[in-house]
């Protein structure tokens, strides 16, 4: 690549990091802030999945205005007004008293929500715009995976932010740096000239999208796809500390195993898709990624379930969750292939049918886990991440939608 797409790549990946840090930090603080404020599992649930409403509901919008505004304008917004709003949690126990503390946390993460909407359409429209298709899929692979690099750093950063700063703090300078980064990509990145945004005459063309069946079932594999992975968002930290009971000096390490997994098993996925789709063409190619991806992750979890030794559990974990990743940007890159000249448009629309799974993930597995026990809510993750690997079956990445 050149100099410029491998900045551009850097720092797509470092909103995608910065990203998960700010939206997983939560997680960290969950224990901390469940006992201070006396909630429940689900109250927080719903703490949790309020960021992933707003978040999902203008997931499409936010692709539409890349492709209508440019990404390098969307992305700015993307970051000054999610850093914002993450320096601003520790206002809710300010707001508590007027409001109540659930909803003044309900309230500040779905405007964080709403501002981070855009990340990854818009990331995928810049990706469309600067990188050749034969290294597309591994660039996505690259800029997805920070996902896995802010889930991994928050556990071991922020356990020790918060003993030495409070996990007020700790929301502010995490905030702050996203901020930084905003500003940075705001005066050193330019939406290419060769791909400049929509034109304001071109309508989006939601009539030829939505009915695409390709589109479609991208986006219900998706949904089962992103359930999943909120599950270890969300609650794996929980999960080892208060239900596995792990020593809290061990807990950040065994916590960050599956997002180290995710970060080097993404990228991986997305070179062996890339290097797939050039042997035997882009609809048999990814297919083979994808399936094999979903497959190992719900065998692996189904063994992870009968082990004992929390090192053995949470290394077959691990594998689940990076074989997941490794299949999950082949979703990007076959949504930016049948996209036509809408790709923000088509990736909000899988993206948000992905974070539908993301609002239920973190709401139904402590309901399922109080009525039949923590083991079933992870066993129903399992079969419903079964769902995207039934779906690459019916999937042709090489009809492109003619809009």
């Amino acid at each position: 690549m050149t100099r410029a797409q491998a900045w551009i790549a850097f720092l797509l990946a470092a909103f995608s990091v910065l990203s998960y840090v700010d939206r997983t930090l939560l997680s960290v603080a969950a224990p901390s802030i469940i006992r201070e404020f006396g909630l429940s599992e689900t109250q927080m649930g719903i703490v949790f999945s309020a960021f992933t409403l707003s978040y999902m509901l203008l997931m499409t919008p936010g692709g539409r205005w890349a492709d209508r505004f440019g990404p390098r304008k969307v992305l700015t917004v993307m970051g000054l007004g999610s850093g914002l709003f993450t320096v601003l949690v520790p206002l809710g126990p300010v707001l508590a008293p007027a409001i109540g503390f659930i909803p003044a946390m309900v309230l500040l993460r779905l405007v964080f929500g709403a501002f981070t909407s855009p990340l990854y359409p818009a990331s995928g429209r810049m990706n469309a715009n600067w990188i050749p298709l034969d290294k597309r899929t591994f660039v996505q692979g690259i800029v997805n995976s920070g996902a896995g690099l802010g889930g991994a750093i928050s556990p071991l950063l922020f356990t020790f932010l918060m003993a030495a700063f409070g996990w007020r703090n700790s929301f502010v300078m995490a905030g702050l740096v996203t901020i930084a980064v905003a500003m940075l990509w705001h005066f050193t990145v330019t939406d290419r000239k060769a791909s400049l945004p929509t034109p304001p005459e071109i309508k989006p063309a939601w009539g030829t999208l939505l009915p695409n069946r390709n589109l479609q079932l991208l986006t219900l594999g998706y949904f089962a796809v992103d359930y999943f992975e909120y599950i270890f968002f969300y609650w794996l930290y929980y999960y080892l500390g208060e239900i596995r009971k792990v020593p809290p000096s061990e807990i950040a390490f065994w916590a960050t195993m599956p997002f180290v997994a995710w970060l080097i098993l993404m990228p991986l996925g997305g070179w062996w898709a890339d290097r797939a789709a050039s042997m035997w063409g882009m609809r048999r190619g990814y297919r083979i990624v994808a399936v094999t991806g979903m497959t190992l992750s719900v065998a692996c979890l189904l063994l992870a379930m009968q082990c004992e030794s929390v090192g053995a559990m949470v290394s077959l974990l691990s594998f689940s969750f990076g074989s997941c990743a490794a299949a999950d940007v082949v979703f990007w890159a076959a949504t930016i292939a049948i996209s036509g000249k809408q790709v923000g448009a088509a990736c909000g629309i899988m993206n948000t049918g992905g974070n539908i799974g993301g609002i239920l993930a973190p709401m139904l597995t402590p309901m399922l886990a109080a009525r039949y026990g923590w083991s079933a809510g992870l066993y129903f993750g399992g079969a419903i991440a079964a769902i995207a690997l039934v779906c690459w079956f019916f999937i042709d990445s090489e009809v492109a939608a003619e809009v």
